[in-house]
């Protein structure tokens, strides 16, 4: 990752996704340095006596609310009313380019593909059985100056961002997709070549503009379009999309750029309240939004008809898509399952994998959950059943639900919108004023955090 000693100094504690890192959390009291491994002391290597960094991981490692909870609330809130800058550069990043690379397109992503460049798009992929594969973001390129943000190529151009613990699947499935297709197209993975920070919440506009000539207001950078602007003298890949629910924009940037990027967004949002924030702050920040993980409230075996995600399938155009077959035959039949949204007053730590009652009998279990900080609730999504029969929005209504964990149960309120902004006012940089409980809130979680 290019920005790791950058963000180890400024306190990050990291995680590991398959074989990548990711900022974690950001600790109040120093960076401590991550050492190398030491072999348990094997092969004539000295075993480390101090385990300060080991120490701060185990902060995590619970099933309750963890030790670290007031610095997510810190970053969570900070980012609602402020802003945060998240290193996402773990994702995959890659380009699908070539004669053929449009007609590719239509046949692996789920929603139309007949935008003009400068188009970002929302799609899923999916697999013969209409199981989803894959939700990702799409963009329409131009043929640029050859680098790595803005390559050169011949014929039509897409970018795709992939969710780093994902990359490697999504990849693959592309490949394997256009092999057996016969597609003439080039598939480049460009991700070790570039990083990506995210900078979200109401003050980005604000901080991003005072370093980009680029205009930024909603009718010359709408949502879900891209382009590549300069930040700090250094060109970089600027889409607007958020994965926690705010204005916001990634920057797409050559591993060169990273570092004095990140050194003038962070000089740049000083004073509006620009705060480091990490993958715990995003889990809860994108679950509050309704927002998805892949391999979690969505997987292989779970159709866009069931997922909530019927809106990025060109199911209305002639345009056919892998696994279009099969997602129209389980439309006529109608959803056997249905990912839904629970809140919980208690004060109760949900995890995921609990059990959802309705009526008091067991109808599903939860695939993600946790503590939204704003909502000041435990957030739920998981899937339920009707003993076979076809789920309908009066039958959803007219349950009575509770949640099981650790063997008690607990009343739960069902949502069929995300309880967050369900108008997507915020990702349009529509807000009314913080209350002044959240920013109190933010004051107390910034002053307890460790």
């Amino acid at each position: 990752d290019p920005l790791h000693e950058e963000l180890e100094a400024a306190g990050c504690v990291y995680q590991e996704r398959l074989g990548w890192e990711r900022p974690g959390w950001f600790t109040k009291h120093g960076p401590v340095h991550v050492k190398a491994y030491d072999w348990y002391g094997a092969y004539g290597n000295l075993r480390h006596t101090e385990h300060g960094y080991k120490e701060r991981l185990n902060l995590d490692y619970t099933f309750d609310h963890p030790e670290i909870h007031e610095n997510i609330r810190a970053e969570c809130l900070s980012t609602r009313t402020a802003a945060g800058l998240f290193n996402m550069s773990y994702f995959g990043k890659f380009y699908l380019t070539g004669p053929d690379a449009r007609k590719a397109c239509d046949w692996i992503f789920t929603n139309k593909m007949n935008a003009a460049p400068g188009a970002t798009i929302y799609t899923c992929m999916l697999n013969k059985n209409a199981g989803i594969e894959a939700d990702l973001t799409v963009s329409v390129i131009d043929s640029g100056d050859g680098g790595s943000a803005d390559p050169s190529f011949q014929g039509d151009g897409y970018y795709i961002a992939a969710a780093g613990g994902a990359a490697f699947q999504n990849l693959a499935h592309i490949q394997t997709v256009v092999q057996d297709a016969g597609f003439n197209v080039d598939i480049s993975d460009r991700s070790r070549d570039m990083g990506m920070l995210s900078i979200q919440g109401p003050k980005s506009r604000d901080i991003l503009s005072r370093l980009t000539d680029a205009p930024l207001d909603n009718e010359s950078f709408p949502f879900s379009t891209n382009r590549m602007i300069e930040v700090a003298g250094h060109k970089v890949r600027a889409l607007r999309v958020s994965f926690v629910g705010e204005l916001g924009w990634e920057l797409h940037i050559p591993s060169e750029s990273c570092v004095p990027v990140y050194r003038a967004l962070m000089e740049a949002g000083a004073e509006d309240g620009l705060v480091n924030a990490g993958y715990r702050a995003i889990d809860s920040l994108s679950i509050e939004k309704g927002y998805p993980h892949w391999h979690q409230e969505v997987r292989m075996d779970d159709s866009p008809l069931e997922a909530g995600l019927l809106f990025t399938c060109k199911l209305k155009t002639d345009t056919d898509f892998l696994g279009r077959t099969a997602l129209e035959e389980k439309r006529k039949l109608g959803a056997r399952k249905k990912k839904v949204c629970f809140t919980v007053d208690d004060n109760v730590c949900l995890l995921g994998l609990e059990a959802i009652l309705r009526n008091g009998e067991y109808v599903g279990h939860i695939r993600r959950a946790d503590h939204a900080f704003l909502l000041e609730q435990e957030v739920a999504y998981g899937y339920v059943m009707n003993n076979g029969e076809k789920i309908t929005q009066d039958w959803l209504k007219s349950g009575e639900y509770e949640i099981e964990s650790k063997g008690k149960i607990y009343p739960a309120t069902l949502h069929l919108k995300s309880p967050f902004d369900a108008t997507n006012k915020r990702i349009q940089g529509n807000y009314e004023e913080p209350t002044q409980e959240s920013l109190i809130s933010m004051e107390r979680a910034r002053a307890s955090a460790i």
